[in-house]
This record gives C-alpha cells, structure tokens and sequence, in this order.
C-alpha cells in the first residue's frame, strides 16, 4: 500500500542533513518542507486521491432546482417547525452556493467558455505577422503594460510582469503590437481606455498581435535577494513609468528580484507576500544616479529626458487602491523624486550617504561556527547596560561581555582582565591610533574602551558577546567576521506627562529615538520596546535563543567571503 503523501514529506524532511557544499538549498528545502501550508495541501491532496478511489458520481446533475422545488412546495401550506427550519436551510446563500457548485461539478461545466472565432480568422492566420492570443484571466490583471508609439501611434507591451497572467502563457512578449482586444481595435483608443478594456475582460480574452521582429528570450526567474534600505510608494513617484505596477515596501523588507533586465526599474516580489506576480521598483542604478545621468534616451520619447508613458489593468492591484488618471510620462528632476518619495533630496546628497538596497542571503549559524555578535543600541533613557548585564548574569556559560580597556588605577577588589583591561595612558592612545577600538571616550579624565580583541577573546570561548555601543560604532562592526545582530532598544515613552519638567524630558527622548532611528534604523536588524526591566530581558533572551537556530537574512559579503 502506497505511503501518504503527508507521511512521506515528514520523513523526507527528517532526512535533510546539512552539507557544506549544499548548505543554502539544504535550508532551503527545509523552509520550504516545513511549511504548514505545504502540510495542509498534502492532506487536502490526500483526502482528493481516497475520492478519487472510492468513484463517487452524483445522484442528480440539478440540487440546485430541486432545492428550489421543495422550498416553494414547503410555502405553499402550514409548516411544522422541522419544515420551517428545512426552508430555513434551503434558502440559506451558504448551501444555495454549495448546491450550485455541486451542479456546475456534476454538469462538467466549468471550463471557461470562450468565445468563438472571428470569421476572417483563416485569412489572418495567412499573414505570417499576425497572431491570435487566447489567454484565460479571470479577474487578476493580464500582467502587462502598454505604451503609444509616438512616431508610428502604435500600441506597443512595453512591459510583462513576471508571474502574471501573460507572463505564465507564454504568448505575449515585450515589443508585440496590439491590435485587437476581443474583436475591438484598439487602433484609435488611448492607452487608458485600453487598459480598462483589458480590465473588464473576464473569463477569457484573446488579443490580436503583431509580433516583436525580434522576440526576446525568457529570462529565467532571479534568485538575487535585496534588503529595501528606504520606503518606497509608487502613487507618489513622478518618475515610475507606471504608478499601477508599482510594488510599494517599507525599509527593511526583503524583495526578491526576479528581473534587472530593464536597467531603471526592476521587478520584485516581497518575500512572504502570496501574490506570485511582481511588481516595479526604481532600480539601484537609478537611485543612485545623480540628475544628469538620468535622462533616458528614447526613439519614442517626447523629448530626450521624457520616457514613454505606460499603462495596465492593474487596478491599484499592489496599492490596494485605484487614482485613475494618476499616471505621468514626465520624468522631471531628481529632486522632485526624492522629495515625493521622502527621500533626501539632491542638495544633501553629498552630506549624507543615499541608502537604496542591501543585497542579501539566508544565513545560519553552524555548529562548528562562532556565534554571531550581539550590538545593543539604545536611545536616550533605554538603560541598555543594566539590561546586558541581566541578561549575562542569568547565564554566564553562554552569554558574555567584552573587557573593556581602561587607563584609570586599579581598585583593590579589582582583577586584571576581569572588570577591565587596565593599562597606561601611552599604551592606550597607541592603540586608539592602530584602531584596535570600536570606541572609546574619556570620562573624569580616564580613558575607557572596547577593542575588538576583547570581543574575539570571548568568541573564542564560544560564547555569544554582548556590546553595547554608540550607533557611530556600528559600520566598523558590520564585517563578515562579526556578522552582528543589531537590536535598537527604545523606552515605552507615554504621550504626555502633567509636569512640565517630565514632558521636556520625555520630548527629548523622543527625539533621541526618532534621530537615531534615522539615521541608522536601515542597520537595525530588530527594534525591542522596554516597557519594563523583566519584560525586556525575556524578550532580549527569546531573540538571542532564535539567533543560535533560527535562519536570518545577511549580507551576501558576510556569507561569500
């Protein structure tokens, strides 16, 4: 007897191993296996192969009818209570729509019907450069954009989503002209009111092409991962060339690349989002691009610096929401788009460092590896020193902290390498000079801080280490030896306070969590509220117990180097 899928798969997942040449797709097989809705589809799968067995066929191809027969036969007279609640059940929308499906099931009717032929169809099959496109679409987008020539008025893909509609059929490619949609010309509409009628065709649709004289070839699916290091929202940018295929993110998410073969905007999926058809982003070239490098040449543009405009019957699919003629085909300056989509704008561009994406890998941490470092930073009134040592001092075998230096006297309680590394002023400042420190300062005229050594020596020992630092601190600690798991802890702040001195406070820290958040929020791999000491610690240990087994996003460099 054959074994259950659902059994099968759990075994096959016990199975995986890692291997040091296959570590990533190993992971990744496990992910994917481990998935509870991968687990439910194969108990769903399951249930359909016993249905399959057991060959049911259907009493009656017409419940529906005959529901409807007996709930007019039940009114026609007095009712019992058990009649009443009959026809209670009868004429209920849940079973009525239960019996229709039953109906459509058992009629076999529930192919897509599409339409017939157009007459002339044989003569157009004759002319080598036109084709007839049959796509079944039901209500999702068809998946592609299309633009008005300028110099010849043709309607031009100028775009296919990878994962949409006419992406999966395989039929429609970028540079086809579009002649026909469902017997319609198109030849003398707007592109517009193309996409609305590309928007109302439900069910089927088929479209009549003049292929691109030269089809491009299918790339296949990217595998590059980004980490978005701003927020991004489509309806806001002047320059996209189609606000309606836009994918909006926020800073942090991970977006998967599935094409960079237009050089100014990619298309991307965010990861753990189920909807398999991707959206636009401003490509990493086109970010960082100052103003003048981003006039694009065009043979169909308005002018140099104008790209053509594009449109689809998207719907707001991404945004959630429709602003019909929201579209623009200016691309005007750069500081226009920055300032529109919140992002600094070209006058700071050379004081401040343009965030734009981080690529990066699934990553965790082997047994044989030393554990990754942990880097605390807080806002003003977060405590984050008391909430390290708590942490270390509940669990000194697998947690500890960094010796720092110091050029202070040595207490007599005090041991050499223990509470400090206690050493000359020369000493010191030599290595302040040789940047043996990640930091270090002056406080009552003694000189204290934290050398990467100190760290090394407790990752040595196979312990997780724990620093708290300034955020300044975090670009030198960001290496591919250290591989850091930053975490921003920020006070609960209430929102008023009766005393003015109180509120001035509060304000103040308010402003410390909102500078630091930033400029270095893009670093944070994890933001922790402390309402409180004992919540705070829980929750800081959870994160530090996940980081030994869990899988995490990392920098490429961190994982290739």
């Amino acid at each position: 007897e054959q074994v259950p899928t659902c059994i099968t798969l759990a075994l096959l997942t016990s199975q995986l191993r890692p291997d040091a040449n296959h570590k990533e797709d190993m992971v990744f097989l496990r992910d994917v296996f481990s998935e509870r809705s991968l687990s439910y589809l194969m108990k769903i799968h399951e249930k359909l192969r016993q249905y399959e067995k057991q060959s049911p066929t259907p009493v009656l191809h017409s419940a529906s009818t005959l529901a409807e027969d007996v709930a007019e036969e039940l009114q026609s007279g007095p009712m019992s209570a058990e009649e009443k609640e009959l026809l209670h059940l009868l004429t209920s929308p849940h079973l009525k729509a239960v019996l229709s499906v039953h109906d459509t099931v058992a009629q076999k009717n529930f192919d897509p019907v599409l339409p017939p032929l157009p007459d002339d169809f044989e003569d157009e099959l004759d002319e080598e450069s036109v084709k007839i496109v049959r796509l079944v679409k039901n209500k999702e987008p068809l998946g592609a954009t299309i633009r008005r020539d300028e110099s010849t008025g043709a309607v031009i893909v100028a775009r296919i989503m990878k994962g949409g509609a006419a992406d999966r059929s395989g039929l429609v490619h970028v540079g086809d002209e579009l002649r026909e949609v469902n017997g319609s010309s198109v030849m003398h509409k707007r592109p517009d009111e193309i996409s609305q009628l590309l928007s109302q065709s439900q069910g089927s649709i088929t479209l009549k092409i003049i292929p691109a004289i030269r089809e491009e070839d299918k790339l296949k699916e990217s595998k590059v991962y980004m980490r978005a290091m701003f927020d991004y929202t489509p309806l806001e940018d002047k320059a996209t060339p189609c606000q309606e295929a836009g994918l909006p993110f926020k800073r942090g998410d991970i977006l998967q690349v599935v094409s960079q073969d237009d050089q100014t905007w990619w298309q991307a999926k965010r990861v753990g989002d189920c909807n398999l058809r991707a959206g636009l982003i401003p490509s990493k070239q086109f970010q960082e691009s100052p103003p003048s490098s981003l006039l694009v040449s065009s043979a169909h543009s308005l002018s140099p610096c104008l790209p053509p405009t594009e449109d689809c019957d998207c719907e707001g699919y991404f945004n959630g929401q429709y602003i019909a003629g929201l579209r623009r085909s200016f691309r005007l300056s750069r500081k226009d788009r920055r300032d529109s989509s919140g992002e600094a704008s070209v006058s700071d561009q050379n004081d401040t460092e343009f965030l734009t994406y981080e690529e990066v890998t699934r990553y965790q941490q082997k047994p044989n590896e030393r554990p990754r470092l942990v880097v605390l930073i807080g806002s003003l009134g977060a405590r984050i020193n008391e909430l390290k040592q708590k942490v270390i001092a509940e669990n000194p075998h697998r947690y500890a902290v960094a010796v720092p230096h110091t050029t202070r006297p040595k207490k007599s309680h005090e041991k050499e390498g223990v509470e400090y590394h206690f050493v000359t002023k020369q000493v010191f400042d030599a290595d302040a000079q040789n940047n043996k420190f990640i930091e270090y300062g002056e406080y009552k005229e003694n000189l204290y801080g934290t050398s990467i050594e100190a760290i090394r020596s407790v990752q040595a020992k196979n312990k997780m280490c724990l620093v708290d630092v300034q955020p300044e601190a975090l670009k030198a600690l960001r290496t591919a030896e250290f591989k850091p798991y930053v975490i921003f802890v920020k006070p609960r702040i209430p929102e008023s306070h009766r005393r003015r001195s109180a509120e001035e406070d509060l304000q103040e820290m308010r402003l410390s969590a909102q500078q630091t958040d930033q400029q270095y929020g893009h670093l944070v791999d994890r933001v922790l509220i402390k309402e409180d000491t004992a919540s705070a610690c829980a929750e800081l240990r959870s994160i530090l117990e996940r980081l030994e087994r869990e899988t995490f996003w990392v920098p490429v460099s961190w994982v290739k180097a």
